[in-house]
């Protein structure tokens, strides 16, 4: 464990919504959690929020579209607790509403991706270094029903298509990394009381969290390579 006792845990887009309400269900459930945020101030206002109510949180400046500030967050965290065992990739961006793949705005294509698919995949390559070297790492990415493919439309392209990348790139790490005990799976909450939500809101953060928080804790003979939403797996 940490140097606390206790695994630790990473969470990006953290200060709000989802984020915030899966970093509070880790650290109920014994984890030391590094909130993660693109703004130093939002990050620790969040964390100082949670540690009121004596939870284990720290928190650290995040953008995962800037390769440097990934690294060093994953870094920092294995060199201050001496381990990294959990990552939760949850910043994304929603930027593209409505839009038709015919007739789409490239730079928000360009923006949506590098956020939701090269932003997570960089969290995801700066992790799993730390994850080795005490062989074990559960990995969750946080996507749609919206990527899936029996659930695929038109609208909202760019962020159907980073999704889309990161369900596939969670099936690659989950067959690269099964040998090394890291898990990797991903789970879609449905529509959540958030900024970001598409419609009308099935559950709150807060009960979308569960999911998220047990792939996040999954036994070493646990599922990987799997999307799941409220705990039950979905066709990708």
């Amino acid at each position: 464990m940490s140097r606390e006792g206790k695994r630790v845990a990473v969470v990006t887009g953290a200060n709000r919504g989802l984020g915030y309400a899966i970093v509070r269900r880790l650290a109920e459930q014994g984890l030391h959690v590094v909130l993660t945020a693109r703004s130093e101030q939002a990050a620790e206002r969040a964390a100082a929020k949670l540690r009121d109510k004596g939870l284990s949180i720290s928190s650290h400046q995040l953008d995962v579209t800037d390769p440097a500030s990934v690294v060093r967050v994953m870094a920092d965290t294995g060199t201050t607790y001496g381990r990294l065992d959990v990552l939760v990739n949850n910043a994304a961006v929603a930027i593209d509403r409505g839009q038709q793949a015919s007739a789409v705005d490239m730079e928000k294509v360009r923006a949506t991706i590098d956020a939701n698919l090269m932003g997570a995949w960089r969290c995801c390559t700066a992790a799993v270094p730390e994850m080795r070297k005490l062989d074990y790492g559960r990995i969750v990415n946080v996507t749609t029903h919206m990527s899936t493919f029996g659930q695929m439309g038109s609208g909202s392209v760019a962020y159907r298509v980073s999704k889309t990348g990161l369900n596939a790139l969670t099936c690659i790490l989950a067959t690269e990394l099964r040998e090394a005990n890291i898990l990797v799976n991903a789970a879609s909450p449905g529509k959540i009381d958030t900024r970001m939500a598409y419609g009308k809101a099935e559950q709150s953060p807060d009960e979308a969290a569960d999911t998220f928080a047990w792939l996040a804790t999954l036994p070493d003979d646990g599922p990987t390579g799997q999307l799941f939403h409220r705990r039950e797996p979905l066709h990708w």
